[in-house]
């Protein structure tokens, strides 16, 4: 395995709420490295409280961040993107929706879960679904609505919607809160396609750092095929929009340690 892929981090210096600066940038993906990530999708939010976040912009921003890395010779590749708020998305041009896609590449939209008022998702991202876009939902674990009504994951899911599940949430998150539970609820009943980071630092708050923790936690819950499935299988082909590879079977309660000696 060349190494984990992670379709959520705010990589990208000095325009969200990611770095402050480039030097945050490079050590953010020193560590992201570090854990064995290989390659890393700059999703900065796209919303209107992220004026500085221009979608013609992101391309250019991420090669910038790349040829950094280059120079501190960090092997990390990183891939153009943006956690894209509904609101954004559904006044959004295509050739808008085309430059916040992974890679530009007009297939793949990462669209951030609304925190509450989850009426009406269905049918926007059916009609995201129909412009030609395949949709992955961002920590849907976070939203309350669906701590409440978690069959609307499933309906989802059932139409082609894919599941993010943060790391942290396997991680961080108390063994009895709510978002664990969903978050824990979704792996192992098989409706989770992808675990990320949503790293924000290097350290500190949000460290991207923690996806090699939440893998461990993963690999325990469904077992080291699903986990690497999810880690590394599905990620790697939303950002480059193919068809997404067999799915291995949630092995339950496997209580194994994720692998990490390619790190």
């Amino acid at each position: 395995m060349d190494g984990y892929v992670d379709i959520h981090s705010h990589i990208l210096p000095a325009i969200d709420d990611g770095p402050a600066d480039m030097d945050g940038s490079i050590a953010m993906a020193r560590a992201a490295a570090d854990v064995g990530i290989s390659t890393m999708a700059a999703t900065p939010h796209l919303r209107s409280d992220f004026p500085d976040v221009h979608v013609e912009e992101l391309a250019q921003r991420a090669q910038d961040v790349q040829a950094a890395l280059e120079r501190e010779r960090i092997p990390l590749s990183v891939v153009s993107g943006a956690e894209v708020s509904l609101a954004w998305a559904v006044e959004a041009s295509d050739e808008h929706l085309r430059l916040a896609s992974y890679g530009q590449r007009g297939t793949d939209l990462l669209i951030e879960t609304p925190s509450t008022g989850i009426y009406g998702l269905d049918r926007f991202l059916f009609e995201l679904r129909a412009r030609g876009h395949r949709v992955t939902l961002a920590h849907p674990e976070r939203c309350a609505d669906f701590h409440r009504d978690p069959e609307a994951l499933r309906a989802l899911v059932a139409q082609g919607v894919l599941l993010q599940v943060n790391a942290d949430a396997l991680v961080d998150a108390g063994r009895r809160s709510a978002i664990r539970r969903l978050a824990e609820q979704l792996c192992t009943e098989g409706l989770a396609h992808v675990l990320a980071s949503d790293g924000h630092r290097a350290s500190s708050w949000r460290p991207v750092t923690r996806l090699a923790q939440g893998l461990e936690a993963l690999s325990e819950l469904v077992g080291t095929q699903r986990a690497q499935w999810m880690a590394s299988d599905v990620p790697r082909a939303i950002i480059e929009g193919a068809h997404l590879p067999p799915e291995p079977p949630v092995v339950r309660g496997a209580r194994r340690r994720w692998p990490f000696s390619h790190v």
